[in-house]
């Protein structure tokens, strides 16, 4: 029984532990180095690999800037519902990428649509880390 207890307790802790990590990005610098300490590599973040990343295909029809422009300052639109998409760059749109829950959201969705996978913690690092750079 003690055992038991024992266990359910340290479920609960890394449950709310795990929670946590999710919910502390309240900037996009927060987010970012979330993403740089998940990616595990010093090299994470490197803008211009994000910058090529963005405007680059990946063995797919479209690239990230098919939908939200080859420099996303302004806004864009989906390539198939024409949707309005509003800028990417937090210069020029503040609410972006300060929930990480949201940003992964998005993220999940439109790698899956540009490179067939979800990208990676250094990727989303990268593209990150160039949308920080447009000013």
């Amino acid at each position: 029984m003690r055992f038991l207890q024992w266990m359910i307790r340290a479920c609960v802790l890394i449950g709310l532990a795990w929670a946590a990590g999710f919910a502390f990005a309240d900037t996009p610098a927060d987010l970012l180095a979330h993403y740089k300490a998940e990616a595990q590599s010093p090299a994470a973040g490197d803008a211009g690999r994000g910058q090529a990343f963005f405007n680059t295909t990946h063995g797919n029809e479209w690239k990230c800037a098919s939908c939200h422009g080859a420099v996303p300052t302004g806004k864009g639109e989906h390539a198939i519902t024409h949707k309005v998409i509003e800028p990417m760059a937090p210069a020029f749109h503040p609410q972006r990428f300060t929930d990480l829950a949201k940003s992964e959201k998005w993220f999940r969705r439109n790698c899956k649509d540009v490179v067939a996978r979800e990208c990676s913690a250094a990727e989303k690092a990268d593209v990150l880390a160039w949308l920080l750079s447009l000013k």
